[in-house]
């Protein structure tokens, strides 16, 4: 029986994209998708795909009660993101998550409500191959310098920020070591927002303008060397199709929220 999916964000850039290779999984089908624009379409007439027959509905908590799946796919946007988790939890299915915007604080909270419902939450900030191995890197890198900054580039368009590729590596590195800036950014002299956010104790600095996609960036400093690691994506949403196939194959095997695609990877 193949891996029955909702997908919420069906519709939207990087949603249709995975919606449109899906069909090309023999073990995976999408049963449902969510689209606050399109409900009450069929998903098929909305992408122009024949392969793409099932029913739009305008909530995640409407989909998830009128069919049932095994996964459920967050590709929406930050200020619903939550709630359509907890909601499929609540369904008791496995969730995948692409949308960014979510603290910390959010997953902890998800963390309680996945274990108590013995289902897996697998939160990626990029589904991106190529940022899976940026965060492995920078992970190396920061067991042997102590000093680093990230750069988060975004379109004019995305509204949160940072991102959830920056916040998943911010995050990722705290759990390394805690940077060691040589003049502490508490004691900045001029507008400490200069300094950038502190973000799971890194700098985090975002900038939203024309021009970018989304790209990541890392820069390690010791004295009179540097060491910078960049992820850069085009203006097509096809580097996270591949990532996120893989999350739904895989995600029913963890248990909890787990961050980062390389949770399922053999890295």
């Amino acid at each position: 029986m193949p891996i029955r999916v909702c997908l919420a964000g069906a519709t939207g850039w990087a949603g249709s994209e995975l919606a449109r290779a899906i069909p090309g999984q023999p073990d995976v089908a999408i049963v449902s998708a969510v689209s606050r624009k399109h409900g009450g379409q069929c998903l098929s007439n909305v992408l122009h795909d024949p392969l793409l027959d099932c029913p739009i509905y305008t909530s995640a908590a409407e989909a998830l009660s009128a069919v049932p799946c095994d996964v459920f796919v967050e590709y929406t946007k930050p200020d619903v993101a939550r709630s359509n988790i907890v909601a499929a939890l609540e369904s008791g299915v496995h969730v995948v998550v692409g949308t960014s915007g979510l603290t910390d604080d959010d997953f902890a909270d998800i963390d309680v409500m996945a274990r108590r419902q013995n289902r897996a939450v697998l939160a990626c900030g990029n589904f991106a191959i190529t940022v899976v191995l940026l965060q492995k890197f920078a992970e190396t890198a920061a067991r042997l310098i102590p000093q680093w900054e990230i750069v988060d580039y975004a379109s004019d368009s995305k509204v949160d920020a940072p991102s959830g590729t920056a916040r998943e590596l911010a995050s990722r590195l705290s759990t390394v070591r805690v940077p060691e800036p040589t003049v502490p950014v508490d004691q900045t002299i001029g507008p400490r927002d200069a300094r950038g956010a502190t973000l799971s104790g890194s700098q985090v600095h975002s900038i939203r303008l024309p021009g970018f996609t989304i790209s990541a960036e890392i820069i390690f400093g010791m004295p009179d060397q540097t060491l910078t690691i960049r992820h850069d994506s085009g203006s097509s949403a096809r580097p996270y199709v591949d990532g996120a196939l893989i999350a739904i194959h895989r995600v029913s095997r963890l248990v909890g929220v787990h961050r980062g695609l390389d949770a399922v990877l053999d890295l």
